[in-house]
């Protein structure tokens, strides 16, 4: 549980771009050009809608409440209310001569949107070592929005990954929370397979806390996309450490996303991409790869592009977030690729797919199942969560 953080004015939220929930009446903001990490109280409903999202275009509804274009929201991030089965989504508001403002809306799976008052934060933590402000990448990208990547609240503590000015720039910082002082940081290095190098620039840029061959563990991936093992236990501040690397997942991709989950008796984390399939693992693999002594060699592109640990390939290609909407559901927050519309979803846990996304041999009237059919069933099932119950015959 997360302890209800002490009272104490704060500046002015800037930005809203990671989002991350303590318990499910705290939720934890990012704000790259603030430099701080703020804490947001939140409404509790009396109990969750239990009913699947099936909304095909959020830009809309968003931008009405907002009382802006859909084409000024830029969406930032997306996280789901423990126990609520409500989507907190990020964007920014992009204004006229190159301002921007942040906002955060609830939306739930009836298209409800409201949008949640920044002001109301109870406290607040700075982020005193972020980069410069005049540094940037590709001519236009400041170097600042990447301050903060991704956070994750473990055990009254918030793990938050991202870039510092310290000439190892890839940084872990931790923050007791309630927020009573500076985060305690670790610069982390790495060996990229793909790169062939020890990296200690690029950040993390998702995460999930897993444990691991009996350890509390931080399961990190990193752009173009070696994946690594952190032991909680090792962050400590001031310390510069080797994370392992236990796979190589491919080439010319960035993390979306990454969670964990159980199904039965088994934990797994699924990492969703920018640019191909995303990535299924067992604890139990994640394991094995945390017994073994870690990647060293490179892998040979294009002929040979995985290393390590073994993923299953699930169908979210076209995933910009994600999280988990409950036991049996994800919620996708993602792009349709023939109308450019934002969509707000949820996909099946063990299926990883929706199949109102495609037209095969099973969706023609004339269609009949054989006897014993292994599919049926799940299509019946799938048919009426994705909202066409006159299909699931």
């Amino acid at each position: 549980m997360v302890t209800t953080a002490q009272a104490a004015p704060a500046p002015a939220m800037q930005s809203a771009t990671r989002l991350t929930f303590g318990d499910d009446h705290t939720l934890f903001v990012a704000d790259w050009k603030g430099a701080r990490i703020y804490a947001l109280p939140v409404t509790t409903p009396a109990k969750a809608a239990g009913k699947p999202f099936n909304l095909k275009d959020v830009q809309a509804p968003i931008a009405k409440t907002l009382g802006v274009a859909p084409t000024a929201l830029r969406f930032e991030d997306l996280a789901v209310q423990p126990g609520s089965e409500v989507a907190f989504v990020a964007v920014t508001v992009q204004g006229a001569k190159g301002k921007s403002s942040p906002a955060i809306v609830t939306i739930d799976a009836s298209g409800k949107v409201q949008r949640l008052d920044l002001s109301k934060a109870t406290g607040s933590a700075a982020i005193t070592d972020a980069p410069a402000a005049d540094a940037t990448f590709w001519r236009d990208v400041p170097v600042q929005t990447l301050t903060v990547t991704d956070m994750r609240f473990y055990q009254n503590k918030l793990y938050v990954a991202g870039l510092s000015n310290r000439s190892f720039a890839s940084t872990l910082r931790v923050y007791d929370y309630p927020f009573s002082g500076a985060a305690k940081a670790t610069t982390i290095e790495m060996y990229h397979p793909v790169h062939n190098q020890i990296e200690t620039r690029a950040p993390i840029r998702s995460m999930t806390v897993m444990t691991i061959a009996g350890e509390p563990t931080l399961v990190a991936a990193y752009t173009c996309t070696p994946l690594v093992l952190i032991p909680l236990k090792d962050l400590k501040d001031g310390a510069h450490i080797a994370a392992k690397t236990v796979g190589e997942l491919g080439w010319g991709s960035a993390p979306n996303g990454l969670v964990s989950f159980k199904q039965g008796d088994t934990e797994y984390a699924l990492l969703v991409n920018s640019s191909r399939s995303a990535d299924l693992l067992s604890a139990a693999e994640l394991g094995n790869g945390a017994a073994a002594p870690g990647l060293n060699t490179p892998i040979e592109v294009p002929a040979k592009p995985y290393s390590g640990v073994k993923a299953l390939m699930t169908p979210m290609a076209a995933t910009m977030r994600v999280d988990n909407l409950n036991p049996e559901q994800l919620l996708a927050l993602r792009r349709d690729d023939a109308t450019g519309q934002v969509q707000l979803v949820s996909v099946l846990k063990g299926a990883y797919l929706r199949l109102s996304d495609f037209v095969n041999e099973y969706d023609f009237a004339d269609y009949r199942y054989p006897d014993g059919d292994r599919y049926r069933d799940f299509h019946k099932y799938a048919r009426g969560l994705e909202g066409y119950p006159e299909l699931a015959r």
